[in-house]
């Protein structure tokens, strides 16, 4: 079943990738008490997340903290390593917090999962963003496949006024 707005978001051991390595962080910690704007790719350096939806967040990351957003987290199944790797690469370190979900345990808790073995990549989590207060979702934006509008940081910054 796919979360949906009012749902809690569920419990799940996630890595973070900080400067000081990977760091295991449950998503009671990463949603609990605080505002977050979390936004999933099918992949670290694959050219949509990298050439639009990553950047996205970047650049409007302040303007998410000015609209109430404590901390945006991207998530991803892959592993910590690339995230970090993604992150310096991208100028997103300070920014977005890169989350790593290696065995895709969480995306498949949200009901978010894809396959997209036919790519080579096995599974991966849908294109998607959400907002959650407290861990509980208060916006949720599901790209079609093969689109990306809706979970934009651009479409979020609109909808969160």
């Amino acid at each position: 079943m796919t979360i949906k707005v009012g749902d809690h978001i569920p419990e799940a051991t996630l890595v973070k990738a900080t400067a000081d390595g990977p760091t295991t962080i449950s998503t009671a910690d990463l949603f609990g008490g605080r505002t977050v704007a979390l936004f999933s790719v099918p992949g670290a350096f694959t050219p949509t997340c990298s050439a639009k939806h990553l950047p996205g967040f970047v650049t409007h990351s302040a303007k998410l903290a000015e609209a109430g957003i404590d901390e945006v987290l991207c998530l991803s199944v892959n592993d910590a390593f690339v995230m970090a790797a993604w992150a310096k690469s991208a100028d997103a370190v300070g920014k977005v917090t890169m989350i790593a979900d290696g065995n895709a345990d969480f995306t498949k808790a949200l009901g978010l999962e894809m396959d997209a073995s036919k790519f080579g990549m096995g599974v991966r989590g849908q294109r998607f963003s959400l907002v959650a207060k407290n861990g509980v979702v208060t916006h949720l934006f599901v790209e079609e496949p093969g689109a990306f509008t809706v979970s934009s940081a651009e479409h979020m910054l609109a909808n969160l006024g």
